[in-house]
């Protein structure tokens, strides 16, 4: 069988559950509450939008070697602080009506045990063999992130009920 391995950093956009880190910012300051941020919130993580690794694997499905690992990870590297400020200011740009000054509703919480500090990957090798990169900066893919939460409420509501 002519099989290969994909390995990918942390991926975001429409759709993602409401429970991981961006939607739940994007949540907390839609209702003017809290926003968590576990530790001193310098953890780094790379960040892809959803259509990239989409596109990755269609690269790694129609071009790849058997037997070839390849890494999808986006040089978004970002800390958790910096993401959570972008969000708060981009809502209040996007999202005037919320009452803006988002910032002040950061609170820092204890961290999680085993929480990573960093968490990104070298997708060198992808880039070189077969040629991908991610189209989306993490700022265009997460204003355009935002804007879709923004215009997409009722399916936030819908999933979180049916979560429990």
């Amino acid at each position: 069988m002519p099989a290969v391995t994909t390995n990918c950093s942390n991926n975001y956009g429409p759709y993602q559950f409401p429970e991981k880190l961006i939607p739940v910012i994007i949540g907390a300051v839609c209702k003017r509450k809290d926003i968590p941020v576990y530790g001193d919130g310098l953890n780094v993580w790379d960040w892809l939008y959803v259509e990239d690794p989409a596109a990755a694997l269609w690269q790694v499905l129609t071009r790849r070697r058997a037997g070839e690992t390849y890494n999808i990870g986006g040089r978004n590297e970002r800390s958790n602080i910096a993401i959570v400020h972008l969000i708060c200011d981009l809502l209040d740009e996007l999202a005037p009506h919320l009452g803006g000054q988002s910032r002040k509703l950061i609170q820092f919480d204890k961290d999680r045990p085993g929480h990573d500090r960093r968490y990104a990957i070298d997708a060198s090798r992808i880039q070189r063999e077969l040629g991908w990169r991610p189209a989306h900066t993490f700022e265009r893919g997460i204003r355009k992130t935002i804007q879709w939460y923004l215009d997409t409420d009722a399916w936030v509501r819908i999933v979180q009920k049916a979560a429990g």
